[in-house]
This record gives structure tokens, C-alpha cells and sequence, in this order.
């Protein structure tokens, strides 16, 4: 119903595939979308111009990261993050072999990283290193084993296991460190800050917890809405094709569903990686100097200092200073009063 209404609208025809500038494809995958029907400089112009949110996202990420002075861990991950979407615009621009595997490569990369973020929190730098150099030859491993193999399969699984256990790693640290009745006594006296109130502390908390519960959901809802388009978009590829040229273009091009699986994953990941941030603040205790800013739930998400704890450090700063240089005047004038005297 919605293709035959779609086909009355005006429309320019979809072109018959063509070879273009980067022809011809070596890639091990070619996906639903045609091949140089847009420009001869693109291969599949959907599926890599939907890369640019990949890349606007991490720029966003980094500058936070700097601005508000966030780990370096998550810096390079946004940087990880920023080179994914690089990948993935090179790769179906060209459809060649290599930017393929920069592509994929780096998700693997990226999500090791965040492992190592999670599992080496609060442990003793030889488990870090550890863990560090066993996650490296993990990703040396799939290398070298996916470009021996070259199946997209052995890639997907590696990339879907790897991201299961980081998100449901992070969820266990998050809930027994920031959740009242999981919280052991070790970590509640590792709190450097004195807590009068600790009732009002643990509504807190939980306020916290429902807020980051609230932004998994929506992240991993976003992520998996993605996968379940992409699967769609490689079922019924031929169906989706001749819809696309019966109602053309640009309407064909909102059935592109490989373009809204990295719109939809760019976003999951962003959310992820934002939640993971708010994470490692309150597990370092400095939920009194951070907070999310999410306005409203079609904006993206992130991590800042609260205006309240940089007003106060200008206040304490002018206040010391203040006292400081009335401290020492005063002591000057003494001394050099006392001089004169004996003089």
C-alpha cells in the first residue's frame, strides 16, 4: 500500500547498475544496495554517506572527552569509534577488499578496547597487563584468521560475542557498585566523601541507576531495531529492489536498509559509549561533579562537569587568593611595622 502510494509521488528512475570509478568490487560482501546507480564515484551511495553520523558523533565524543576532562580510554574509543565510520564510508564507496577489512577490523578493535576498559577497572596493573596483552592476541587472532578464512560469518559472530560480554560486564559492575543493597562494605568506605545523609545519598543512587537503565534501554533498542533491518534488508533483498525502482528515487532510498542499520548502530554504540563515561565517573566517586545532559530523548546524550562544582572552584579559587593575600598583607605590614620600631 504504502510502495503503490509511494510510486505516484514524482520520482526520478533508478539507472540500471554500471561499473564506476573504483570497479571492479573485491570486497567478500556486496550489499542489497545497486551498485553506481547515483554517481560513478560511490559504489553504494546510501550506505556511505549514512557513515558521516558515525563520524559527527565521534568528533562530538572526542571534544566532550577533552572539554570535560573525561578518561583517556574513552577518548580512544571515540577516536576507535570515529575510525569505523572512516572505514565503513571508504569501504562502500569502493567496495574493495582492504577497506573492507578497515571496516570491520576496527569494530573488533574498538570493542576490545572497551573490554579492556571494563574488565581492568579497579584491578592491579599486572592483571591490566594481562588482560591487555591476552585482548591483543585476540584481535591479532581474528586478523589473522578472518583474512585467512574471509568469511563475513566468522567476523559477525567475533564482533557479536565480544559485544555481549562487555555490555553485560559493565552491567554487573554497575549494579553492584552503585546499587545500595548490592554495594559491599569495601566499597562504601573506599568513598572518600563524608555522607551524612546516607539515605538520601542511596535515593540517589538509585535515581542514577534508573536514568542509566533508561539510557541502556534506549541504546540497545536503537542498536538491535538497526540489526533486525539489516537482517531484513539481506532476506528480502530482490523484494526490496524492485520496490525501490518501482517508487525510485529519492523515496527508494528510505528502503536502504543497510544506511539505517548504521544510522541506528551509530547511534546504539554513541549511547554506549556515553553511558560507559557516567559509569566510570561514579564508580570513581565524582557523581557530585559530572552529570548527563539528555534533554529530550531525540538528543544525543553526554557527559558534563556540573556548572555548580566549576562555580564553586572559581569561588573557593577568589576565596583563597583573597584570603591568602589579606593573610600575607597583614603579616607584612606587621613585620615591617615591628622594624620601624626597633629602628
Amino acid at each position: 500500500m504504502a510502495v503503490a502510494f509511494l510510486s505516484r509521488l514524482p520520482s526520478i528512475p533508478y539507472p540500471p547498475e554500471q561499473d564506476g570509478r573504483w570497479s571492479p568490487v573485491t570486497s567478500t560482501l556486496d550489499w542489497c544496495e545497486e551498485n553506481y546507480v547515483v554517481t560513478q564515484y560511490s559504489a553504494e551511495i546510501i550506505n556511505t554517506l549514512t557513515n558521516l553520523l558515525f563520524i559527527y558523533l565521534a568528533a562530538k565524543g572526542v571534544q566532550n572527552c577533552l572539554k570535560n576532562g573525561h578518561d583517556t580510554v574513552f577518548l580512544v574509543a571515540f577516536v576507535g569509534y570515529g575510525i569505523v565510520g572512516t572505514g565503513s564510508f571508504l569501504f562502500h564507496a569502493t567496495l574493495k577488499y582492504p577497506m573492507q577489512l578497515v571496516d570491520e577490523l576496527s569494530m573488533i578493535y574498538t570493542t576490545c578496547l572497551m573490554n579492556y576498559a571494563t574488565f581492568s577497572y579497579g584491578k592491579s596493573r599486572v592483571h591490566s597487563a594481562i588482560l591487555a596483552m591476552g585482548l591483543i592476541s585476540l584481535a591479532l587472532f581474528i586478523t589473522l584468521y578472518y583474512h585467512y578464512l574471509q568469511d563475513p560469518t566468522f567476523h559477525q559472530n567475533a564482533y557479536t560475542i565480544l559485544t555481549i560480554v562487555v555490555l553485560f560486564r559493565a552491567m554487573y559492575v554497575m549494579e553492584v557498585n552503585i546499587r545500595p543493597k548490592f554495594r559491599s562494605k569495601e566499597r562504601e568506605a573506599a568513598d572518600p566523601h563524608p555522607r551524612e545523609n546516607q539515605e538520601q545519598e542511596d535515593l540517589k543512587a538509585q535515581e542514577t541507576l534508573r536514568t542509566m537503565w533508561k539510557m541502556i534501554v534506549s541504546g540497545l533498542s536503537i542498536f538491535l531495531g538497526g540489526f533486525a533491518v539489516w537482517s531484513l534488508d539481506n532476506e528480502h533483498c530482490s523484494t526490496l529492489v524492485g520496490w525501490r525502482r518501482e517508487i525510485g528515487m529519492p523515496w527508494g532510498f528510505f528502503l536502504e536498509g543497510h544506511g539505517w542499520w548504521h544510522l541506528m548502530t551509530g547511534v546504539g554504540a554513541y549511547f554506549y559509549l556515553v553511558w560507559g563515561i557516567w559509569l566510570r565517573h561514579c564508580l570513581n566517586f565524582k557523581q557530585d561533579e559530572y552529570e548527563l545532559f539528555w534533554p529530550n530523548w531525540w538528543t544525543m546524550p553526554m557527559v558534563v562537569r556540573q556548572k555548580r562544582s566549576m562555580v564553586n572552584g572559581k569561588v573557593n579559587g577568589y576565596a583563597n587568593g583573597h584570603a591568602n593575600g589579606h593573610a600575607n598583607g597583614h603579616a607584612n605590614g606587621h613585620a615591617n611595622g615591628a622594624t620601624k620600631k626597633e629602628l
